[in-house]
C-alpha cells in the first residue's frame, strides 16, 4: 500500500488510477496523515453458465423444468386464472 500526498495525487491522478486498476491500493494523505484510500472496484464478470451443474439432484431439476398444470397454477396464484 502506497501513501501519496494530496498535492502529488492531483498532479499524477491518471498514473494513480492506472496503479489502482492493476491491483494496488493508494492511501491519500494530507500533511502526512492518511485521509482517504483509492481502491479498485473490481472487474465485472460475465455470466458463467454451468457453474451449478452437479450441485442439485437431476430429478429436482427435471421437475422444475416441467410446465405447471392448471391445478398447480391455481394453487400457486390463490385461485382460478382467467383464460
Amino acid at each position: 500500500m502506497r501513501q501519496v500526498n494530496i498535492h502529488e495525487a492531483k498532479t499524477t491522478l491518471s498514473k494513480l488510477v492506472e496503479a489502482v486498476e492493476s491491483g494496488e491500493t493508494i492511501v491519500l494523505a494530507r500533511a502526512g496523515k492518511p485521509v482517504a484510500k483509492l481502491v479498485g472496484l473490481g472487474r465485472r464478470r460475465g455470466v458463467r453458465l454451468g457453474t451449478l451443474e452437479g450441485k442439485f439432484p437431476r430429478r429436482l431439476l427435471d421437475e422444475l423444468s416441467e410446465p405447471l398444470n392448471r391445478q398447480q397454477l391455481d394453487k400457486l396464484f390463490g385461485g382460478a386464472l382467467e383464460p
